[in-house]
């Protein structure tokens, strides 16, 4: 196991422990309909600091819960926490809360204040587990808080416009954060980061979203591993941020005009690895990129695989596959600062004489058509004709428009085997 994994499983026990030790003494207190104890919000305000609240299942409709104290509240049998469309059906404004095992509904909807399923701000300790949330605006809303844990849980959206529908899980300004296995469907940005550090997400499905899968702004040395990020509205976007790990993750099925599996935009000193990218518009749209490593990835029956404009340099482009791409590599540049090497491409039809597995002479990714749809979107109708049969066989005997230095020098004969 990687120095980093090591630091990623420690982070997600630490913060399992600490909150664990905090309710060890705690008072337990039983809330069922028609029980001595009706209402979630008189069992809060009868606990003390460090109690537990055991709800049993029922309905419960009763406006905003609000959460001010040290508490665990765990659902027995999924009881159903209704806000009837009105309120934010909960709200965390204390550390150290844990809420596991309810299903979560029909918040209220506004563009003001951000109403959710649950709404945190300054939780430190926030530990929010196994839940089902439905008809939310905003699934989980979390600002100002550090050391939180969100696994486990179900989020899916009304299917409604984008501007009436807020994200699934959103982040602000925190830190230590663990968004870990959780599915999310029909959101407006599946998973949303804005100043966000030191923080995994691992294991989710982010999918079918009217955005991204994952919009991750100014956040810097956070890992994203291990999820699916699949036909959603625009792909996977990180943008203005530094030293982020994105390896072992599905970019699968993002089709439209503006979509991709995934957006670079002023990243620098990541690593993007062992990734696949899959039947997208566009695999990677990289713009203001610097000193990244994309490296064992695989590129299969995207329309572009790497859209590469010419602010990106000092990147390594090594050891991935190209393969059934429409257009392996493009950029809008003649001077490209950037090196590629070692990669396979279906595309190359050279030869290896001394049958070391690496092709004897250099493949250019990026063709002339490329280059002119690149200039020209409208020209891709003419995609398989035999006059840009002509235009690429002329360009290869002498090239006058492809970058001279965008080339791998040492392509591969054969597909790696990386089981992604």
């Amino acid at each position: 196991m990687s120095p980093r994994n090591m630091k990623n499983k420690l982070l997600y026990i630490t913060l399992m422990l600490l909150h664990s030790y905090g309710f060890a003494q705690s008072s337990r207190w039983v809330v069922q309909p028609n029980g001595k104890i009706p209402s979630i919000k008189q069992a809060i305000a009868l606990a003390e600091a460090g109690d537990t609240i055991l709800v049993k299942p029922g309905i419960y409709r009763e406006g905003n819960i609000l959460i001010d104290k040290s508490l665990v509240l765990i659902g027995e049998n999924k009881p159903i926490i209704d806000a009837a469309f009105k309120h934010e059906v909960i709200t965390v404004r204390a550390r150290h809360v844990n809420i596991s095992g309810f299903k979560i509904i029909n918040s209220s909807v506004a563009s003001m204040h951000d109403p959710a399923g649950i709404g945190a701000e300054e939780a430190d300790f926030l530990i929010v587990r196994k839940n089902e949330f439905y008809g939310t605006f905003f699934g989980i809303h979390i600002s100002n808080s550090h050391h939180i844990t969100v696994a486990d849980n179900t989020l899916k959206a009304l299917m409604r416009s984008d501007h009436e529908t807020g994200n699934g899980i959103h982040l602000w300004q925190c830190s230590n954060a663990v968004i870990k296995n959780n599915f999310i469907h029909g959101h407006r940005d599946g998973i949303y980061f804005e100043f966000v550090t030191n923080s995994v997400i691992d294991g989710n499905v982010s999918e079918g979203n009217l955005r991204y899968g994952l919009h991750f702004m100014f956040s810097n040395d956070d890992d994203y591993t291990n999820n699916i990020f699949k036909d959603n509205g625009a792909g996977v976007a990180v943008m203005y941020t530094k030293n982020v790990k994105m390896v072992n993750n599905r970019f699968e099925k993002n089709w439209g005009p503006s979509a991709y599996g995934l957006l670079l935009k002023d990243i620098r000193d990541s690593f993007v690895e062992n990734n696949l990218f899959d039947q997208n518009t566009i695999g990677i749209y990289m713009e203001g990129t610097s000193r990244t490593s994309f490296k064992n990835n695989v590129f299969s029956k995207n329309g572009w695989a790497i859209k590469l404009q010419a602010s990106c340099d000092d990147n390594i482009f090594s050891e991935n596959n190209f393969q059934s791409n429409t257009f392996d590599m493009v950029t809008n540049g003649t001077m490209v600062l950037n090196t590629i090497s070692h990669n396979y491409w279906d595309k190359y039809q050279g030869y290896d004489l001394n049958r070391d597995g690496i092709g004897d002479i250099p493949f250019r990714p990026v063709n002339l058509y490329a280059m002119i749809v690149e200039r020209i979107p409208t020209a891709v109708l003419l995609w398989r004709s035999f006059l840009v049969f002509l235009l690429d066989r002329a360009e290869r005997i002498m090239p006058a428009v492809t970058p001279e230095n965008l080339k791998d020098d040492f392509p591969r004969m054969k597909p790696y085997d990386f089981n992604l």
